[in-house]
């Protein structure tokens, strides 16, 4: 028998712009209720430092992107410039068939081609596009007020929603509601 496929589902709560130590009380109550770091995140459309609200800090990397790039573009540059010059051979006054000037040339392009696509690759990747799951969000965020997204199976949404109201949010809304 299969087991039961668990739908996951997206709740909110609503703070009020300046009540930044009642939002870190609400992540620190959510921790404490047994969610994990990724069930729950922040939205805020005012600049914060990092660590405001007691969120750990995020982890990036993107600095190995334009490294593989680099790398790939290389040695595909290294094979293309060598492949042409071994496969259609041309001996001209003794010289020898692989050249290295114009084979460095090729691959510093190949090179810095493959640092850029990749970057920006990385870049798409690191960022989480595209998203697929929206979850929980209210338009007031843009005007400053403060949320907390919750995002984990139908079973425990209920207590995430109980955590949330008792720690101080003005409203909390589940994410497959209308506005």
């Amino acid at each position: 028998m299969m087991p039961k496929m668990q739908f996951k589902r997206s709740v909110i709560g609503l703070f009020q712009p300046g009540s930044e130590d009642t939002v870190a009380d609400s992540m620190d109550a959510l921790k404490a209720g047994g969610y994990t770091e990724h069930e729950y995140e922040l939205l805020t459309g005012t600049p914060y430092p990092e660590g405001t609200f007691g969120e750990a800090e995020p982890k990036h990397s993107l600095f190995r992107y334009p490294l593989i790039g680099a790398a790939c573009g290389f040695i595909i540059g290294l094979i293309l410039t060598s492949g042409t010059q071994l496969a259609y051979p041309l001996i001209t006054g003794g010289k020898p068939v692989l050249s290295i000037p114009p084979m460095a040339i090729i691959m510093y392009e190949g090179t810095m081609l493959g640092a850029i696509l990749f970057t920006v690759l990385g870049i798409i990747i690191e960022s989480r596009l595209p998203r697929l799951f929206m979850g929980a969000y209210d338009t007031r965020i843009t005007e400053g007020w403060i949320g907390v997204t919750v995002t984990t199976t139908e079973d425990r949404i209920g207590k995430a929603e109980e955590i949330l109201r008792k720690s101080g949010a003005r409203e909390v809304k589940r994410g497959w509601e209308k506005s």
